[in-house]
């Protein structure tokens, strides 16, 4: 847990002003562009198959993960501070478990969800793991809430999000369960190697005397980065 001192207040507001200006426009040109939704070459290929189409389902599930910039951002945080491999491990774990179940379960069921919302939610659970990272809640609240429960609860959130995107691929019935799991298992596999180079990145910046000198600036951006796909979405479902 990391909790706000002199130092990191101090920490210079050039620095942070490039770093939220970078961070913003990437948000901004990867939200227009294509997120983490349905490629439209992707959608018309899918749509035209039926039966079990393992491996196509497991490389469109890796690439959704990988290019899905909201989910990235929690995790990022969820392991910003997290140090040894079992308590990574462990975080990981809870969180694919709960966008595993609610995904699944969700398009198998065919449960409808809003896409705004649900990605409006994903925004949230960004605002709360950089706020957790700051140490918000006990600054305000006097009180820590469990990281575990959040984790899987917002990994439920991210599930039902996931679901609503493979629903807009409109995937036939027919072998709907195997590619479904397919599915899954590629975004597994996406967070897996997205993970790894999260990690291999913030082990080299680890090791230098610059993390803890800007952990707070880095929180605070990904803190309005959370802001920012909260009110992205929620303009979405106003608009549309």
């Amino acid at each position: 847990m990391f909790y706000m001192t002199p130092c990191f207040m101090n920490c210079r507001a050039a620095a942070l002003t490039r770093t939220l200006a970078v961070v913003c426009l990437l948000l901004m040109c990867g939200a227009g562009a294509y997120a983490h939704g349905v490629a439209a070459g992707d959608k018309g290929y899918i749509q035209e198959i039926s039966g079990i189409h393992l491996l196509p389902f497991v490389y469109l599930g890796a690439k959704h993960m990988v290019t899905g910039y909201d989910h990235l951002l929690f995790l990022a945080g969820v392991i910003f501070f997290l140090y040894k491999l079992k308590d990574i491990a462990l975080y990981v774990t809870l969180f694919a478990l709960g966008h595993s179940l609610t995904m699944l379960y969700g398009v198998y069921a065919g449960v409808n969800v809003n896409a705004y919302w649900i990605d409006a939610i994903i925004g949230l659970s960004v605002v709360y793991k950089a706020l957790d990272n700051l140490g918000a809640y006990q600054r305000w609240f006097g009180v820590q809430p469990d990281t575990k429960i959040a984790t899987l609860a917002f990994g439920l959130c991210h599930g039902f999000g996931l679901a609503a995107k493979v629903q807009e691929y409109d995937i036939s019935r027919d072998g709907l369960l195997p590619n479904l799991l397919a599915f899954n298992v590629g975004v597994e596999l996406g967070q897996v190697l997205a993970l790894c180079a999260i990690l291999i990145a913030m082990g080299y910046w680890r090791r230098t005397a610059s993390f803890f000198r800007h952990a707070y600036a880095t929180n605070a951006v990904i803190l309005c980065a959370g802001f920012m796909l909260i009110g992205y979405h929620l303009t979405g479902w106003l608009v549309t």
